[in-house]
């Protein structure tokens, strides 16, 4: 089996813990208006790798990362290739590589055969960063372009397995930077009873070159980066690092 490949990261320092090998999936659904990934959305790809060759390039660099280090799967949306994931991850493991995974969760279904897939995947994955992007499901559609029911859902599932979870939130001037909406995401967050880590991600406009150079409309032209006070008070309602 190959997985469709964006790109690589030999040193990643902030998608889990330690020292991170960071492999980037292609394919996502969401469109969020703020995603400075935009070049991984179309899911195919001229670099097809198996399991083998992508863990053989990580292990190079398996001196560096010590007791915390691994890999990190993100993307794009990796759930996508799930498949592909299970195996990934479950060779990982036999060679005792620590396993995390990105995601935004927009796949997730209790559906079979689906569900199993991931209740499976969840067996080699060490640590989860979910990904909330609105916790209101109607501006939840506005930013993605999809309900946020079924990503809340693996939420609860996650903690009813008591699977250890980093949550990550975008802050977005006048999106998600509201009072309101920060303390019904941290009301959620309460009812969760694996969340290990917060973190409260700044909004930039890094990757606005991408939909540039792609021809899309950058939808948030005039939304500024929030401010240091606006990072402030979303840490402190979200008691996050």
């Amino acid at each position: 089996m190959e997985g469709r490949i964006h790109s690589i990261e030999s040193f990643g320092s902030v998608d889990g813990p330690g020292i991170r090998f960071l492999i980037f999936l292609k394919g996502c659904n969401m469109r969020c208006k703020y995603c400075h990934n935009v070049d991984t959305w179309n899911p195919e790809s001229t670099d097809l790798r198996t399991a083998d060759q992508l863990l053989d390039q990580a292990e190079r660099y398996r001196s560096y990362w010590r007791e915390t280090g691994g890999i990190t799967v993100s993307g794009g949306e990796a759930l996508l290739q799930i498949d592909f994931l299970l195996e990934l991850f479950t060779k990982a493991k036999e060679r005792g590589i620590n396993t995390c995974l990105d995601t935004s969760a927009q796949p997730f279904t209790r559906q079979e055969p689906w569900f199993g897939k991931f209740e499976a995947l969840m067996k080699v994955t060490d640590l989860v960063l979910l990904d909330i992007k609105h916790i209101d499901d109607e501006e939840h559609k506005k930013l993605t372009g999809f309900s946020n029911q079924n990503i809340l859902d693996c939420a609860r599932y996650l903690s009813e397995i008591h699977q250890p979870v980093w949550i990550r939130h975008v802050l977005v001037p006048g999106i998600t930077a509201v009072d309101e909406y920060l303390q019904q995401t941290r009301a959620f967050i309460d009812t969760l009873e694996n969340v290990e880590r917060i973190d409260v991600l700044p909004y930039h406009t890094l990757g606005k070159f991408k939909w540039d150079e792609l021809g899309i409309p950058y939808a948030l032209e005039d939304v500024e980066p929030p401010t240091a006070e606006q990072i402030a008070r979303a840490k402190e309602i979200l008691k996050a690092q």
